[in-house]
């Protein structure tokens, strides 16, 4: 018999059977589990493999343009939640659309194990940029939807799911890595692509056991004329798109410096879009649109906050395999590993916050009020990375001390900003736009890649000081705004806390 919405609700209420928290919780934690653990696991080399000579296995790009393509990689995966968003909320339904994207994201791993070179890595990217978009907003949707809107076990629960993420974020730079010295860069892409394999099955096994069966449909389907308008406005939008690309064939502006510019100015337009059309939309209440005025600060903290954060497979990744000492005493650190550190940090403050949290009660922070205390952290991470190349100069090999502190810090803002912005997410969502609010979160990372992709060129050993210390400036001064700002955004936020 089909569980309606209600009954499902009170059951969840009840469900404390994974840690307190719904079983359903579990199939969802072990799914992003294993889809973090291959899309770390492949970002933790993807860099190294672009920009290492084709001696040494890799593609020989240029450094600042790899850097650049890693960025606006990153940027892409997360503008395509908005894609997945669309397809959930108007034909598939979360559950479809969350498998559709896990079969995406394995063959684009499948395509970097094999010797093809770039033509490989483009096509890698084109399948794991819309199959992340299709499963991530969903998998945190239905991990929201999992709780009324009175339980307080909410960010508690968002945490332990943070933990899942991490925990397969944590041993995959490891294990990939060592498949990449043992072996050869194919061999550690193909780890990963065993890692989405394992998460589809846990999906699988789990979904029809734990996971409503109101998930299996859209939450607004499409009606039979909206199809139509579909078609046309993403027809205009093709041909605009290439029309563009031509006008910059014609000038001779048509390179992949310039096609990633292109990029990054879509993904910086396309939040702004998508504000303006819920806002306008007809079918969310007042109380809904003033919700969303509420989102939009706390929006642009996260994209500051993504940008530096996601920073960590680009600049501090270059940095840990050119300016790190590496070699102590017999022991050798694969520079690939300092990407667990952001994992590892996530899992051992992950107890703390939860515990925080709960404890707490209706007692803790704002959610606006744990946004300004994050975005301090952020910049301070960044600003602690100027002490060891004020210290030792550009050309010398550094402790790898620095960059555990630098990730050690930033972990304290992720932990203060992800999961609490997940939850606000499902929290101040219109019930109409249920999945793509939750990809307006990632439209925040996505934006903030996109800015990285043009700043990253920048970052030298000649600029480093001038880089971290602005861009951590830049944090604590976005932070400052927004303690200012925290007793408006509740109002705006209509009951929810």
């Amino acid at each position: 018999m089909e569980v309606s919405g209600l009954e499902n609700q009170n059951d969840n209420k009840l469900d404390r059977s994974f840690f307190g928290q719904p079983h359903g919780l579990s199939t969802l934690f072990f799914t992003e589990m294993w889809e973090r653990f291959s899309y770390y696991g492949m970002k933790a080399i993807l860099i190294y493999y672009m920009y290492f000579s084709i001696a040494k296995g890799g593609l020989g790009m240029d450094k600042g343009l790899a850097a650049s393509v890693m960025s606006i990689y990153g940027s892409l995966v997360y503008l395509s939640s908005v894609l997945g968003g669309f397809l959930s909320d108007r034909i598939w339904g979360s559950r479809r659309t969350v498998f559709y994207g896990g079969v995406l994201i394995m063959f684009g791993h499948i395509c970097l194990a094999l010797p093809f070179g770039k033509i490989a890595l483009f096509i890698s990217i084109c399948l794991i940029t819309i199959g992340t978009g299709l499963l991530k907003p969903n998998v945190s949707e239905m991990v929201g939807s999992l709780y009324t809107e009175e339980d307080v076990r909410r960010d508690s629960g968002f945490t332990i799911f943070v933990f899942g993420i991490n925990l397969g974020s944590l041993i995959a730079p490891w294990a990939v890595s060592k498949m990449w010295t043992s072996f050869n860069f194919h061999a550690g892409f193909s780890l990963a692509a065993i890692g989405m394999f394992f998460g589809l099955i846990f999906y699988l096994h789990g979904g029809n056991k734990y996971l409503s069966k109101d998930s299996l449909y859209p939450d607004d389907p499409l009606e039979p004329g909206d199809a139509k308008k579909l078609s046309f406005r993403v027809t205009i939008g093709a041909i605009a798109f290439i029309l563009i690309l031509l006008i910059m064939k014609v000038f001779g502006a048509l390179n992949i410096a310039n096609f990633i510019t292109l990029l990054s100015i879509i993904a910086v337009l396309t939040p702004v879009a998508y504000f303006a059309m819920m806002l306008t939309s007809k079918k969310i209440t007042k109380t809904e649109k003033s919700r969303v005025w509420a989102y939009v600060p706390l929006f642009i903290a996260a994209a500051i906050f993504w940008a530096i954060e996601e920073q960590g497979s680009v600049v501090l990744a270059m940095f840990a395999q050119s300016q790190t000492q590496n070699h102590i005493g017999g022991f050798t650190i694969n520079p690939a590993n300092y990407q667990s550190l952001n994992p590892l940090f996530i899992l051992i403050y992950t107890p703390i916050f939860a515990t925080l949290w709960t404890k707490l009660g209706k007692k803790q922070p704002s959610s606006p009020l744990k946004f300004a205390i994050g975005m301090i952290f952020a910049g301070i991470s960044y600003l602690f990375m100027v002490i060891p190349v004020s210290m030792h100069g550009t050309s010398a090999l550094v402790s790898p001390w620095w960059l555990v502190g630098s990730w050690a810090i930033i972990e304290i803002a992720e932990l203060l900003i992800s999961p609490i912005g997940l939850s606000v997410t499902t929290k101040l969502a219109p019930a109409a736009f249920q999945s793509s609010m939750m990809s307006m979160w990632f439209l925040a990372d996505s934006a903030g890649q996109a800015v990285n992709s043009q700043i990253v060129k920048y970052y030298t050993p000649g600029t480093e000081v001038q880089y971290f210390t602005v861009i951590g400036i830049v944090s604590i001064v976005f932070a400052i705004i927004l303690f200012f700002m925290v007793k408006p955004i509740k109002r705006l936020m209509a009951g929810v806390d």
